[in-house]
């Protein structure tokens, strides 16, 4: 299922998660600029090695929990992260503000990460991509506009377009990443990391966006007739 907008407008233009967006798309022209051997070298050192950050813990490697969010291995890698933010994070930072948003994508796109090395501690493979603090949005997202529709594209031979509510796209997608994760767990480190999607790190997201969007005093600002933002519990 490929979402494809929601039906919530922001009430303020979202520059802090535009300029997330451009920074992304900024870095990986850069990065597609190198040498190859160059572009290969600055994925290993500035993204997220699980055992090289266990082993060497330190300012370098604590800073890569946040230089990987900003780098992709790809185009598609990219659109696809980038999609998500533009859908569900400029609600997120009309809620916040942009400062508070900004705290909740990098904390929580941090301990993403922090969940993924703890859970796969043998990998050398870097991790990169905002997958993890795009979970994060989409988690605050949850608990913010349970209410709202999201328009998703089912390739189905009948039904392509569905409004659903976005409880259930999120709780649906939720499952799917915690399912795929429980998979990864009886499978060898290089099996696991073969697959080449970091699990873990969007149930942490998730689950952490959950968490910070209630304990940040910008959610609790008042809905301002929003329907969709009426929370039911």
């Amino acid at each position: 299922m490929i979402p494809l907008r929601d039906t919530i407008q922001s009430r303020r233009l979202p520059l802090a998660n535009y300029a997330i967006i451009l920074i992304n798309i900024l870095v990986l022209i850069h990065v597609q600029l190198l040498p190859p051997s160059e572009a290969e070298a600055l994925l290993q050192s500035r993204g997220v090695v699980p055992t090289r950050f266990l082993s060497e813990m330190g300012r370098a490697q604590l800073e890569t929990l946040f230089t990987s969010m900003f780098l992709h291995g790809g185009w598609l890698h990219l659109i696809s992260n980038m999609w998500a933010l533009y859908i569900f994070g400029d609600n997120i930072e009309d809620r916040l503000g942009a400062i508070q948003y900004l705290l909740l994508y990098l904390t929580g796109g941090a301990i993403a990460t922090l969940v993924h090395i703890q859970l796969n501690q043998g990998s050398s493979v870097p991790v990169v991509g905002a997958s993890g603090a795009i979970a994060a949005v989409m988690g605050a997202y949850l608990v913010s506009y349970p209410r709202a529709r999201v328009l998703t594209f089912v390739p189905l031979p009948l039904v392509w377009f569905i409004k659903l509510p976005a409880v259930l796209y999120l709780l649906g997608w939720f499952a799917l990443q915690l399912l795929s994760g429980l998979q990864t767990i009886s499978l060898t480190t290089a099996d696991s990391a073969a697959g080449g999607i970091a699990w873990w790190a969007h149930v942490g997201g998730f689950l952490a966006g959950i968490l910070l969007i209630l304990l940040l005093p910008g959610s609790r600002r008042p809905a301002s007739g929003y329907l969709d933002e009426y929370r039911p519990w």
